[in-house]
């Protein structure tokens, strides 16, 4: 098949979604065109069947803000008419699901088939707003076909915009090959102390994110395990969390690593991996931690159940209990063979059920269907 992938080609569990999925399809044998700003962080080097088309920036005195949503509509339509495209899979439904029903409008030639991907955000904090509620719920009414990246977010889709229309639930995936735990003593030494225990946290650091919570249950570990925490990635909090962090006294046993393409080694470091989000409708850090060999404590929200699952791969904690965050983390850190055997169960769990072999023909049987509908 010829793919239309549209996406945020910056950091953040859509972009990487839709970056993989790309990749993985691409080996497959599809011809995969990204339609985006820039091109995905994901994708810095030459894959084969994969291409890239530039949304270029349009500037002109009338328009206070750039029409992104009109020059993405055009591209698809473009890029549609010039390489043939079978169908159009949109990740984050605004404004891009929008742009794809404006372009199947001005493709009065043909019919192009739309599947559009929920992540979470589009939904429950974007859509959610009274300012794009209408313009979300159109951009789902009007694909052809929906998914979503857990039940969850399904049924919290259903439940806030009214819709009877059936959304797929497709979850977020692992190359079993590439996230995988590696064989790393030596950098391991040189960030702890043999008998340090390492705890983890990756994200965008916004406050959805919690991480101040990070910061106060690491605080109660470290008082009973010697333990370093290691913070990964950047974003609108990390000021205050730097600030937080000195006023609770952790500055030498905190690592500020900021931004990082590849996970796959830090999390290969790793004894525990923390995830205290307030809202989080799948949770792809955490399966890739479980797919390193981590144990993932959890909060108990959104998509996160159906990935962590409570007692078998890690914890699961109402959000902001900190309290328990803390205790299950030390009987972990302190119980080396649970520890243990709770991280070969989270490898064996995230294969199991999230591998990549399972979900990618998912999309592809989704994609043959909607191509059916419209033709």
């Amino acid at each position: 098949m010829k793919i239309g992938m549209v996406c945020y080609p910056s950091y953040g569990g859509s972009g990487v979604v839709a970056s993989e999925l790309g990749k993985q399809l691409a080996r497959r044998g599809h011809e995969v065109h990204f339609i985006t700003y820039e091109l995905p962080f994901k994708l810095n080097k030459f894959y084969e069947n994969i291409y890239f088309h530039e949304v270029e920036e349009f500037q002109y005195p009338v328009f206070k803000y750039n029409p992104y949503t009109l020059a993405l509509a055009n591209k698809i339509v473009s890029v549609t008419r010039h390489f043939n495209l079978d169908v159009v899979h949109v990740h984050y439904a605004v404004p891009h699901s929008i742009s794809a029903y404006l372009a199947k409008q001005m493709l009065k030639e043909r019919n192009l088939p739309v599947l559009t991907t929920l992540h979470g955000t589009d939904i429950t904090l974007v859509g959610a707003q009274e300012e794009f509620y209408e313009i979300t719920r159109l951009g789902i009414e009007v694909s052809d076909g929906v998914t979503a990246v857990s039940q969850s977010l399904a049924r919290e889709t259903r439940k806030m915009f009214g819709i009877e229309q059936e959304i797929n639930t497709v979850y977020n995936f692992i190359d079993k090959d590439e996230y995988k735990r590696l064989p790393l003593s030596g950098l391991r030494s040189r960030i702890a102390r043999p008998e340090e225990k390492i705890v983890m946290h990756i994200s965008n650091f916004r406050p959805v994110k919690r991480i101040c919570d990070v910061l106060k249950s690491f605080e109660l570990i470290q008082r009973q395990v010697p333990a370093k925490l290691l913070l990964v990635g950047d974003g609108p909090e990390a000021g205050v969390m730097e600030k937080y962090a000195d006023k609770l006294g952790l500055n030498d046993k905190i690592m500020f690593l900021g931004k990082q393409e590849s996970v796959v080694e830090l999390l290969s470091l790793a004894d525990l991996f923390v995830l205290p989000s307030e809202k989080e409708s799948f949770g792809l850090v955490a399966l890739e931690a479980m797919a390193c060999e981590v144990p993932v404590i959890a909060s108990n929200v959104g998509g996160l159940p159906e990935v962590v699952k409570d007692g078998e791969v890690g914890y699961l904690a109402e959000v902001g209990d900190v309290a328990t965050i803390a205790a299950k983390a030390i009987t972990l850190l302190q119980d080396e063979a649970l520890r243990l055997q709770m991280a070969q169960a989270a490898r064996k769990l995230a294969i199991e059920k999230f591998n990549v072999e399972l979900i990618v023909p998912e999309y592809e049987q989704l994609y043959l269907k909607v191509m059916k509908m419209v033709s």
